[in-house]
């Protein structure tokens, strides 16, 4: 591997550790995931899934499904980023799942232009469809030698 590309893989570990950090602030039970937005080597937006603002936090009804409003971390940092002065043009969105076709169309929509993610889900239309768009998809799990020596 060249150093420019092992430079990039350990930066993209980095980040991907940042985001399943950031899941920790999701209420759900069935599943955590957490999101960052990088551009030009700055976070410029977050997200982890939950309810939307001002509902309560509580992401399953009481069979245990996640309801049907429960935004993905995805999702929230891509609309957090609407809310700013910011864009995601170019950016690389970190995400410890990969997205899925509803989020693969928003990140798409949303000009960025790399998305690395942590663990595969059962289902990859969104990859493939991320893919199809021309958009590098990337599946790092966070390890590198680095955090290996530790």
């Amino acid at each position: 591997m060249e150093d420019k590309e092992k430079k990039q893989a350990e930066l993209d570990s980095r980040y991907i550790r940042m985001a399943q950090i950031w899941a920790e602030n999701s209420y759900c039970k069935r599943r955590q995931v957490g999101a960052i937005i990088v551009k030009d080597k700055m976070i410029i937006s977050d997200g982890y899934n939950g309810t939307p603002s001002g509902f309560e936090n509580i992401c399953e009804d009481d069979n245990g499904l996640t309801k049907p409003y429960v935004l993905h971390a995805e999702a929230n940092a891509i609309t957090k980023i609407a809310r700013s002065g910011n864009n995601s043009d170019g950016a690389t969105l970190y995400v410890t799942s990969s997205p899925c076709i509803e989020c693969a169309k928003l990140i798409i929509q949303a000009g960025i232009k790399r998305v690395v993610y942590s663990e595969e889900y059962r289902l990859t239309d969104g990859i493939d469809l991320l893919r199809r768009a021309g958009i590098e998809v990337i599946l790092n799990s966070g390890e590198t030698e680095e955090s290996n020596k530790k």
